[in-house]
């Protein structure tokens, strides 16, 4: 299993607030997951994903949250509250 660090994110529309990511990934690495594939590796456990905070370089883990009558979406999970650490991290490149 490996412990993979998101540092980046893409969105269809980047300056929305309200969409889904519909990638992650590292470009340092480099890798880029679809979202799909990334909770499938949650759920089966055979990876994990985290971010960093950019300020206090504090670690959340990155969960997968089921809601009812919506897909499947990536949330990170921190001091036992989840959190928008995703939603920061810049966009990654093409």
């Amino acid at each position: 299993m490996a412990d993979c660090e998101i540092t980046c994110i893409t969105k269809p529309h980047p300056s929305s607030a309200h969409e889904h990511i519909s990638h992650v990934g590292d470009p340092r690495v480099p890798w880029k997951w679809p979202r799909e594939q990334v909770v499938a590796s949650i759920e089966a456990k055979t990876n994990t994903f985290f971010v960093r905070d950019s300020q206090t370089g504090k670690r959340a883990d990155v969960g997968v949250v089921r809601a009812a009558g919506k897909a499947p979406y990536l949330r990170t999970y921190a001091d036992g509250v989840w959190t928008d650490n995703l939603l920061s991290l810049n966009q990654c490149p093409i």
